[in-house]
């Protein structure tokens, strides 16, 4: 299993990871690769999952997508980052199942004021 988590704070680290995931691909094809994602206001961080899931279509290998919001504070604001996702692609056939019961146990814990919410979608 590979996980990438950079910091984001320079836009070209969504490409690097698209490419990075790619070469990848190609290299090691049997592998799981994690990649989490910040979710902010910013063109990149919302086409990283569309981009990633696209290449493991294309590479033929399922993929697991899920994303966390813990919401807002009941005067609206947040504190910090509110929301987050994780791209797996050739996810271990029970981490759906697992990843659910998880958020069932931490997500309420997690949760502040309204608009908490989790979504997973995968090929």
């Amino acid at each position: 299993m590979v996980l990438i988590d950079p910091s984001y704070e320079i836009k070209s680290d969504y490409g690097k990871v698209t490419s990075a995931i790619q070469d990848c691909l190609k290299r090691f094809a049997t592998g799981t690769y994690v990649v989490w994602y910040p979710i902010i206001a910013r063109v990149e961080a919302h086409d990283l999952p569309k981009r990633l899931k696209t290449l493991a279509n294309q590479a033929h290998k399922p993929w697991l997508h899920a994303t966390l919001s813990i919401g807002r504070h009941e005067d609206g604001t947040t504190a910090g980052l509110a929301a987050s996702g994780m791209v797996v692609i050739n996810p271990p056939f029970s981490l759906k199942d697992k990843l659910r019961e998880a958020v069932n146990v931490i997500g309420p814990a997690l949760a502040r004021g309204t608009g908490h919410s989790f979504n997973l979608e995968h090929s």
